[in-house]
Order: structure tokens, then C-alpha cells, then sequence
């Protein structure tokens, strides 16, 4: 009945914790020689929350994590376009959480190791390969910095938590290639700063091809008065410029993109400040991949970014990881850890998720702000001028019906596997 799990990141965290909590055995497989608590912020969001609590992380996350009290968007003038109460503020039964990945990472990895033991997450485990056994799968590992074989495990099934550069995936569409570039780049940091707004406020200021976005990651003001404030860049890059495409995550240099933001001051968030002030930066290119028609092959199967990747716009990564793993373990409850439980698990979450990626790349929510700069590219007194009241409703609806977090719908639903007795 072992599960193995390829990938050590919040899904495949989740989901070790989640078949421990229905008691089916896993083990975790990372490529990396330690988990360390890397990246910067994210969201979860209240369907997310609501399955790690059922995990029994409500303290860990609320000592961690902010809870997101409102969603603001600004034109690039700083004047408000629409603004939403989130979490337990719009009436969830459960909180949206702003936390540093690595922090969210950590806990997971922490509760784990508590769980099911230090034996059962294996580290310089990186997945070579697989074959089908007359019982299940026998996958094969190697220690990527020495190249020296690290062993073969014997399962039930495998499943692909290895994100965008899934060693499974690439295996399984070897033709595919490299992520899809959009032209934009996103500059991402932390800067110790004022409280704004609310002081729980998540703000996307701009357009889609130039945009802003922050949030406050830490509940607490430093002995400075101040907090750490996640930021990021985006913009969208001419033709003629390079990126390097074979780095994902390199330290970027303030002083390219920080003029395009210097008369970004407004009376409420001091943006090029943010910017200025950041002791390190990293730069991302925006990429996705296109949807798959097939996810299980046998038995094996992918989840989180190795599944469906997507921009991070509605901040719905790291949630719909956790949804993938509580959704095939309550199939693995139900069916076993079996290729019908894999079968059922792609046949709910990759429709799901191939509609919220194709929404991802027509902006999402965040479209209302592309709309203001088409209609009033100099500015408005009042956004119902340019947007009608409906419109803006309409958006915002649209995506928490396709994402799965409308607030009626998710406080009325159990959650995807409930915490035994």
C-alpha cells in the first residue's frame, strides 16, 4: 500500500501528511540535498486553509501567517478600482492566509517529519525512471550531485509532486519542452516597511503590462515599527529582449526595472521605496505549460506544477497543489492506492485546473485593471465611469466559480477528507 512520492514541496507535503492522517503509508523522494525554506510570499486561500486545518495546522499557520483581511486593486495612479473583503472577513469559515512559501514549506516539512518519520522523507533522491511491477511500481533514484545511484523503492503507486520541471512529466511528453514564456518578468523581494491600507491588505496596482503587487507576510511590527511586505514587478518585455532561459530564480538588479515604478508614490504605498529598499531580489520569467490530456498513466500520476502549472495570478499555485492531494486521498480512501483511485482523482481535478489556467492566461481577476488603462488610460474621478458596478462583480465572481472558492459554496461543503472521530 506504500504511495511513493516524488517531490518534497507543499503538494507533496500535503499529501504525505494526508495519507498518514487516512493511515496509508508513503515515503517522500526530494532531488535536493536539504529542504531548506527558500522563495518569498503567497496566498492561500480559504479552500486551501480549510484542508491544511483539517491536518491539524491551524495554530502553526495563524502563529505564521497573516490573515488576509482584504483584496484592492489600483489603477497605475494609485486610485482604487475594486476592492473585496477575503477570509473569515467575507464571510469564509476559514481564513486566506499571506505567508513566506519557505515558512508554509517548512511547517509542512516539520509536521511530516514529526508524522511519519525522518525515514520516510528521503532526501538526493532524484527520480530516474520507472517500471511497472506485477504489483505496483518499483521507481529508481540517483544522487544528482554525485551521480551515483541512490536506490530503488517498491510501491503501490507513484505520484509526480516535482513541479514544473517534472522529471515524470518530461518523461511522459518528452516532446513537450521547455515552459512557456508570455514576454513578461516578474521581480520578486521582501522589504521591512510601513503597514498600508488596512494592514491586511493584498493591492495589485497597474495593468497587464505593467503591475504591481504587495502584501504584509509578517502579523507583527518589527522592533523598526515596521513589517516584511512581499512585493512584486511585473512587466511586459519588448522582443528584443534576453532573458536567460535556463534560470529560473536568479537575483535581479534593482536599477532594470526600478524606473519603470519611480512615480509609483502614492499617498498610501511608497512602491519605488519597497523597491529600493529590498535587500535581495529575485527575477522570474512568467511561464506556464499548456494543458495535458492525460495526467495517470498506469500507476502514476501528476500533481501541483507537475500537472498544471500556471501564472501566478488569483494566487491559486500552492491552493490548488493541496486541493490535488486531498483529493486523491480521499480516492485512495475510497478506492485504495490503485490506478482507479488515481483515474478518479484526474477525472475531478484536471478539468478543474485546465479551466483555471486558460482564466490565468486572460488575467483572471486581475483583468479589471487591464480594462480601466484600455478605457481611461489618463486616469478617472470615479471607476464606475469606466467599469460598471456589474462588471466589476461579474470578474470577481467568475473566478472564485472557476478557482472553487465561492463563499455560499465552500461554506456549505464538507471538506475534501475530514480529520477521523
Amino acid at each position: 500500500m506504500t504511495v511513493l512520492i516524488a517531490g518534497g514541496g507543499i503538494g507533496g507535503l500535503t499529501l504525505a501528511l494526508s495519507l498518514h492522517q487516512i493511515g496509508v503509508p508513503c515515503r517522500v523522494f526530494e532531488s535536493v540535498p536539504e529542504l531548506k525554506p527558500l522563495g518569498v510570499g503567497i496566498n492561500v486561500l480559504p479552500h486551501a486553509v480549510r484542508e491544511l486545518i483539517e491536518l491539524g495546522l491551524h495554530d502553526v499557520l495563524d502563529a505564521s501567517a497573516v490573515r488576509t483581511r482584504e483584496l484592492a486593486y489600483f489603477s497605475k495612479h494609485g486610485k482604487p478600482i475594486w476592492s473585496e473583503p477575503r477570509g473569515l472577513e467575507a464571510g469564509y469559515k476559514w481564513p486566506q492566509f499571506s505567508i513566506h512559501r519557505g515558512r508554509l514549506q517548512q511547517l509542512l516539512l516539520d509536521a511530516a517529519t514529526a508524522r511519519l518519520g525522518a525515514a520516510n522523507i528521503l532526501t538526493s533522491h532524484h527520480l530516474t525512471g520507472w517500471t511497472e511491477t506485477a504489483d505496483g511500481v518499483r521507481a529508481d533514484f540517483i544522487d544528482r550531485a554525485t551521480g551515483k545511484p541512490a536506490g530503488s523503492y517498491d510501491g503501490a503507486v507513484l505520484i509526480a509532486a516535482d513541479g514544473i520541471h517534472s522529471a515524470v512529466r518530461e518523461k511522459l511528453y518528452p516532446k513537450e519542452g521547455p515552459p512557456i514564456w508570455n514576454g513578461r518578468i516578474l521581480w520578486r523581494g521582501i522589504t521591512r516597511g510601513n503597514a498600508f491600507l488596512t494592514g491586511r491588505t493584498m493591492i495589485m496596482a497597474g495593468h497587464e503590462t505593467l503591475k504591481f503587487v504587495c502584501y504584509p507576510i509578517s502579523k507583527e511590527a518589527g522592533a523598526d515599527g515596521k513589517f516584511d511586505i512581499n512585493w512584486v514587478a511585473e512587466r511586459h518585455m519588448p522582443p528584443t529582449y534576453q532573458w536567460r532561459r535556463e534560470d529560473y530564480n536568479r537575483t535581479a538588479k534593482l536599477d532594470e526595472f526600478l524606473p519603470w515604478f519611480e512615480s509609483w508614490n502614492f499617498d498610501w504605498l511608497d512602491v519605488p521605496g519597497l523597491i529600493r529598499n529590498c535587500p535581495h531580489a529575485y527575477e522570474y520569467p512568467l511561464v506556464d505549460r499548456d494543458p495535458i490530456p492525460q495526467w495517470t498513466f498506469g500507476r502514476v500520476t501528476l500533481m501541483g506544477d507537475a500537472a498544471h502549472p500556471m501564472y501566478p495570478i488569483g494566487s491559486n499555485g500552492a491552493s490548488q497543489a493541496i486541493l490535488d492531494a486531498r483529493t486523491l486521498t480521499r480516492e485512495i480512501l475510497a478506492h485504495g492506492a490503485t490506478q482507479t483511485a488515481l483515474a478518479a482523482y484526474e477525472a475531478e481535478r484536471r478539468p478543474a485546473t485546465t479551466d483555471l489556467v486558460m482564466l490565468n492566461r486572460r488575467n483572471g481577476p486581475e483583468q479589471v485593471m487591464q480594462l480601466v488603462e484600455e478605457r481611461a488610460p489618463d486616469g478617472f474621478k470615479l471607476v464606475t465611469e469606466v467599469l460598471s458596478q456589474q462588471e466589476l462583480e461579474d470578474i470577481a465572481a467568475n473566478y472564485k466559480r472557476v478557482a472553487g472558492f465561492q463563499v455560499e459554496g465552500l461554506n456549505a461543503k464538507p471538506p475534501i477528507v475530514q480529520r477521523p472521530g
